[in-house]
């Protein structure tokens, strides 16, 4: 079965959000496609994942210790309350990841990188060994397609003032690549130059955002209505937990 996990880390949930817009449109039409059975959402902003603690960093410590630690077995290593709270606000969250052969994930730039609700999830998932094989090494997101959707008030292409001030673009793409998420398998979308509705002194670049936008809107309905994918040799299909977006 495809499947679609969706994450939101605007802290905008007014409506107005440019990258809730444009993850929903590709929800919207992934759904139409592949439908309902295999779509979860997660708004990180509305529900945040908490900043990592001792207990996380502990436990962790102890599964790099033994080598490759399957998720299955992390229970048998926890030592004492605090670990195992931390470990179940971290299981359902690989859980989710793993189940997923699409990822769609709405990442305005804020400060030229990540948010922190972003950052916060990023930071759990990523626990030691949670996406290798124990026994075949295998990278188990191999084959699971990333795609971010990003908003950003300015303009930071080849050419623009800004150019090299997006930190946010190589941090995804070396966090997921480290994962295991192939190279060619981590699309990203940005939608440029929002604030020059907002801004009168950007006001002669409303065209270039307008234009922006609609090719954002364009290949998030392309990428959203492709072919399923199916899943990478070796990794068995997950099903994932059903989740309506709200409104």
């Amino acid at each position: 079965m495809t499947s679609l996990l969706h994450l939101d880390s605007s802290a905008d949930r007014s409506g107005r959000s440019v990258s809730r817009q444009l993850t929903a449109l590709f929800a919207d039409t992934w759904r139409a496609v592949h439908g309902t059975a295999g779509y979860r959402y997660r708004d990180l902003a509305a529900d945040p994942v908490p900043p990592l603690d001792t207990a996380y960093c502990s436990l962790g410590r102890r599964v790099e210790e033994r080598g490759l630690v399957p998720p299955d077995e992390v229970d048998a290593l926890i030592t004492d309350a605090a670990e195992r709270r931390a470990w179940a606000l971290t299981r359902p969250l690989v859980g989710e990841l793993l189940a997923a052969g699409t990822v769609v994930i709405g990442a305005p730039m804020y400060h030229y990188s990540v948010p922190a609700a972003l950052k916060a999830w990023m930071d759990r998932v990523g626990f030691p060994g949670a996406f290798t094989g124990q026994e075949t090494g295998q990278r188990l997101l191999h084959g699971t397609r990333v795609v971010v959707i990003s908003s950003r008030g300015g303009a930071y292409g080849p050419g623009t003032p800004r150019e090299g001030w997006d930190v946010q673009t190589p941090c995804l793409r070396a966090y997921f690549g480290e994962l295991g998420v192939a190279a060619d398998d981590i699309r990203f979308i940005s939608a440029e130059l929002t604030m020059a509705g907002l801004v009168p002194r950007l006001a002669r670049f409303r065209p270039l955002a307008a234009g922006s936008l609609d090719a954002a809107r364009a290949e998030v309905t392309a990428l959203a209505g492709a072919v399923p994918e199916a899943p990478a040799a070796g990794r068995a299909a997950r099903p994932a937990t059903p989740s309506a977006r709200p409104a």
